[in-house]
């Protein structure tokens, strides 16, 4: 079996794929004061729960956009798995061509999301939009090459910042609210957080499509990605697993390389 590891700014994101079949997948918030043993105790006891045995692990993959918790999985992979996880990043082969200004500035979850988009749902041109700790935005053109993006505060930052500057409103739950014009304070945030961020994902969509074409396909991904999805047409696909699919099928294409060493 395969343990992809997604490690973001707020979460870890940890898959086990079986033959290519994405088993099961857990969700832990992201602390850099963690140890690894400690890590190393949460996951094997995920997996446990599971029915899946520490011995079941034969290789591993890893992206992070936390540098200081690359050495923390690596040591989980070596220590708890006995295998050395292939850390995708420069030298790794991933198929895409980056044509950003800076291709090293492009986040390892944006390079898997783009992978996995152009193999699961593909042919480009294609929008990938992750609604997660950002909501990001990213294209994809005709050819397959990453163009860039946009890159826009996610609707969990967004609201944390308004109840701590704004002192009489208290928090809410992000759920679609009953109507547009919200009849008390709870609903009329509601309101302006989940439909606010629909009008921004269709706003830049849009704009998106101008550039790439109006045969774009549009997937969503990221935590809050099935709630906004709902409340829009402009989304094509949803997949919430789309970086670990993107994870595994780097994996795939650098499977026997000697040659590849992590960052």
């Amino acid at each position: 079996m395969l343990l992809a590891l997604d490690i973001g700014n707020t979460n870890v994101t940890v898959g086990v794929f079986d033959n290519g079949s994405l088993r099961a997948t857990w969700r832990f918030s992201t602390d850099v004061a963690r140890l690894a043993d400690e890590y190393g105790v949460l996951m094997t006891s995920l997996l446990t729960h599971e029915g899946i045995e520490m011995s079941d692990i034969s290789e591993a993959v890893m992206g992070s956009v936390v540098p200081d918790l690359d050495p923390v999985f690596e040591a989980v992979c070596n220590r708890y798995f006995g295998v050395r996880p292939l850390v995708v990043g420069t030298g790794v082969r991933t198929g895409l061509r980056i044509v950003y200004d800076s291709p090293r500035d492009v986040g390892v979850d944006r390079v898997a999301d783009a992978v996995a988009a152009i193999h699961l749902y593909g042919p480009p041109p294609m929008v990938i939009v992750d609604l997660g700790t950002g909501t990001v935005f990213d294209g994809i053109s005709k050819e397959g090459d990453y163009l860039g993006g946009a890159i826009a505060p996610g609707l969990g930052i967004a609201t944390e910042a308004l109840f701590q500057r704004a002192a009489k409103l208290h928090r809410v739950e992000l759920v679609r609210p009953k109507s547009a014009i919200g009849r008390n304070t709870g609903e009329a945030v509601q309101s302006g957080i989940v439909f606010g961020f629909v009008g921004l994902v269709e706003g830049i969509v849009g704009r998106f499509k101008q550039e790439l074409g109006p045969d774009t396909k549009v997937i969503g991904t990221g935590g809050y990605a099935n709630l906004i999805a709902r409340e829009t047409d402009v989304i094509d696909e949803v997949n919430v697993d789309l970086t670990l699919e993107g994870l595994r099928i780097i994996f795939d294409m650098n499977r026997g390389r000697d040659d590849v060493q992590p960052d």
